[in-house]
């Protein structure tokens, strides 16, 4: 399982773990005298509009036709990249861990939060993540201290969360976002602060992918079943096509699934004609009709991707690709969402 959750170096999906963030970590200043983030620090953002970081990346054959849109603001929470063996730093990351920080920044915040960055401003928290480990306890003992390697994530996660409805948010749309560990806080994140809540009215959509979210656990944000619905919740998890992991078989419910090509409850098959373009091999390249997308029972299926070099791809679980396998269909998508809003919202 390890090396599904591992994000690794330029080639995200499908090169094996290195150390290649080292080069990184020396530009890195996080310290912290209580061990706790402090949000008033930009340092402890991994994403953050009123600095340069890896969100504002565009990949190059986008540059040309590239605009930002300042007006929509995305919170975007990365997934576990604390996946080392030994866990150096017990069951939580160390905030102040300028090498976690490089292996984040320059992986899921590079390759996964820069899908938003035409959208909205992004803002992404670093946090006291739980160790990759904590999904998988091999005792009572592991399964006590994984849930408060959780609760700890999370309390990190809302305070990040709360400062920026406090100082940054001014009435802006949100558009939510994250992906594995990430989605494992944000579906309580959305469902504290905006199900049925005020703040539901400024939320463009939840992309909350990775992670299996209950068809009933919000009761006010339904899932979306048009490209252009706001208010709503998106997830998937992404599989080759027949296969379906034992834990999957043994859910109690059936996910919630979106089909990222068509973005519709009617529509829940469709070809890699229909994929404009994966981020998989390298920042850089786009790689068209990489994947297909079919509505299973609770996940999300399709052929095995088409890109250079995958004959040395050969997992059935995809879920380190489920936004990048869909990095173009997604990213036009947001901007579909926002824009559907935003004329609800002229007079």
């Amino acid at each position: 399982m390890k090396a599904i959750f591992c994000f690794c170096g330029l080639v995200i999906l499908f090169s094996s773990c290195s150390n290649g963030y080292h080069k990184y970590a020396s530009q890195y200043q996080l310290v912290s005298t209580s061990n706790a983030p402090d949000y008033t620090d930009l340092n402890f953002w991994a994403a953050h509009p009123y600095k340069p970081d890896p969100s504002d990346s565009v990949p190059k054959p986008l540059r040309k036709h590239f605009k930002a849109d300042s007006t929509v603001d995305v919170f975007f929470i990365h997934p576990t990249t604390y996946t080392d063996e030994k866990r150096l730093s017990g069951w939580n990351a160390a905030i102040t861990d300028s090498l976690l920080a490089a292996k984040t920044d320059y992986s899921t915040i590079l390759f996964q939060a820069s899908i938003f960055n035409a959208a909205g401003r992004v803002f992404a928290p670093r946090y006291r993540q739980a160790h990759l480990g904590a999904y998988f306890p091999k005792s009572a003992a592991d399964t006590a201290a994984a849930l408060q390697a959780f609760e700890l994530a999370y309390a990190d996660i809302k305070a990040a969360f709360v400062l920026y409805l406090k100082n940054y948010n001014q009435g802006r749309l949100i558009i939510m976002a994250a992906h594995s560990q990430g989605t494992t806080h944000g579906k309580r994140l959305v469902k504290e602060f905006f199900d049925g809540k005020p703040l539901q009215q400024q939320l463009v959509a939840a992309y909350l992918v990775g992670i299996p979210v209950e068809p009933d656990w919000f009761t006010a944000i339904r899932p979306c079943s048009t490209p252009e619905q706001t208010g709503c919740l998106l997830s998937w998890r992404t599989y080759k096509e027949g296969y379906k992991p034992e834990y999957v078989s043994k859910e109690n419910y059936i996910a919630v699934v979106t089909n990222p090509l068509t973005w519709s409850s009617m529509d829940t098959m469709a070809t890699r004609k229909e994929n404009k373009g994966g981020v998989v091999t390298g920042f850089n390249s786009v790689v068209k009709k990489v994947a297909a997308a079919n509505n299973a029972t609770g996940v999300l299926w399709t052929h095995k991707p088409r890109f250079f070099g995958n004959i040395f791809f050969t997992t059935k679980n995809y879920h380190i690709g489920d936004f990048n396998l869909y990095y173009m269909n997604v990213r036009e998508n947001v901007q579909q969402r926002v824009a559907a809003f935003q004329k609800k919202r002229t007079p």
